[in-house]
């Protein structure tokens, strides 16, 4: 993807969260701008409550297969150490991958994705969401990952910042 390529995106995204009025908006935004410079199929937002080890879908570009009703118990595996913990990217790029962490790797694959990145988004030091985007087996390359590091993240930030607020 090139720069401007990049920078429009990151202007459509700014012009539709500063327009945005409710939480879905503010989401909306940063899933579109995930499709337009990353590609992604399913794209979910997952916040998390340590004090009550909880997290809950925030949001989801699927709503029919990924409801944001509900929330799920904090496991502490290596996932969690992984993300939660040190704050690393997680990648898996074939379902094989995914099934070793996710027990709805069958939803996962279900939906044409085979690949995954679950990008930490931290306040104060701390973890308050990942940004989860899916797509096909082998979708995520070193090179889409680190496009997704540098321009998500901060719009991520931004957009749970705005939304926490409305």
């Amino acid at each position: 993807m090139s720069t401007p390529e990049i920078t429009t995106a990151l202007a459509i995204f700014t012009e539709s969260l500063s327009k945005a009025t409710t939480e879905s908006q503010a989401y909306d935004a940063l899933s579109a701008l995930t499709a337009a410079t990353v590609g992604v199929k399913l794209f979910t937002i997952m916040t998390v409550d340590m004090e009550a080890l909880l997290a809950r879908r925030a949001y989801t570009n699927r709503p029919n297969a990924y409801p944001t009703s509900g929330t799920k118990p904090i496991v502490f595996d290596d996932w969690f150490q992984s993300v939660h913990k040190r704050h690393e990217t997680f990648v898996a790029n074939t379902l094989e991958d995914i099934s070793k962490v996710f027990g709805d790797y069958e939803l996962i694959g279900e939906l044409g994705c085979g690949s995954v990145v679950n990008l930490p988004i931290l306040n104060k030091g701390e973890l308050i969401a990942t940004i989860n985007i899916l797509h096909e087996e082998q979708f995520y390359t070193p090179q889409k990952v680190a496009l997704a590091q540098e321009v998500l993240t901060l719009p991520a930030l931004a957009a749970l910042a705005l939304a926490r607020q409305l």
